[in-house]
């Protein structure tokens, strides 16, 4: 654990793995098989690990120190704010890419897999399995039903319930989330072309993206 900064409160499993250069704040618990990478920023009370909640799955005594979960990857370069909580794997490891912004008091429950540069705004909350591509932000409050995937560069709106999956490259919202058009400013600000862009707002308007595995700059994202 050398060149990290740990504070004096935090607790580490006798199983975590951290890499360098991280910043552990107050009252954090990492516990079971936890695999941190460099440079990242836990707030206050963040809780990752912990044993996945399915009703059945053993809850001992040592689950700090335990190396019976399938446990949690971090990538490098991740902010995770105050009390956020990240729950162990249960069928597959739970994992989070590279440069995630978890803002504070969000849920990611076992087996959940989010791509690189995910934003989650506060009190997002997401159900076991859920799969999120690479750049993609939910807004304040979502909610998202487990097994449920959001696409990459997605954009899913605040107070939004997503109970069935969210197509790459969209704008989406309300309860139940549904797609309201294309996530244009997302797509221009990540370098996309305009060609592309084009593309896929006449995809969305014709409700088919099934066309866009034949745009070589848009493919390699699709679900």
């Amino acid at each position: 654990m050398t060149g990290n900064s740990i504070h004096p409160t935090a607790v580490i499993g006798a199983h975590v793995r951290l890499g360098t250069g991280n910043v552990i704040g107050p009252g954090v618990v990492l516990a079971g098989r936890v695999t941190l990478g460099d440079d990242n920023w836990l707030g206050a009370h963040v809780v990752i690990g912990s044993p996945p909640e399915v009703r059945g799955y053993p809850h001992t005594a040592d689950w700090i120190d335990s190396a019976d979960a399938l446990g949690v990857a971090v990538g490098d370069r991740c902010v995770i704010r105050e009390a956020s909580q990240v729950h162990g794997g249960w069928q597959e490891r739970t994992e989070i890419g590279d440069d995630a912004f978890i803002m504070n008091q969000c849920y990611i429950a076992h087996d959940c897999r989010l791509g690189d540069f995910v934003t989650t705004a506060s009190h997002v909350a997401m159900g076991g399995h859920v799969r999120v591509g690479s750049r993609a932000t939910l807004g304040l409050g979502t909610v998202v039903h487990q097994r449920r995937a959001i696409g990459a560069y997605a954009m899913v709106g605040m107070g939004s319930v997503v109970s069935r999956d969210v197509p790459a490259f969209v704008k989406a919202f309300g309860n139940p989330c549904r797609v309201t058009g294309t996530n244009t400013v997302g797509l221009q600000r990540n370098g996309f072309s305009d060609e592309a862009v084009a593309a896929v707002v006449a995809a969305v308007a014709a409700g088919d993206l099934t066309v866009l595995a034949d745009v070589p700059e848009l493919a390699p994202h699709l679900l």
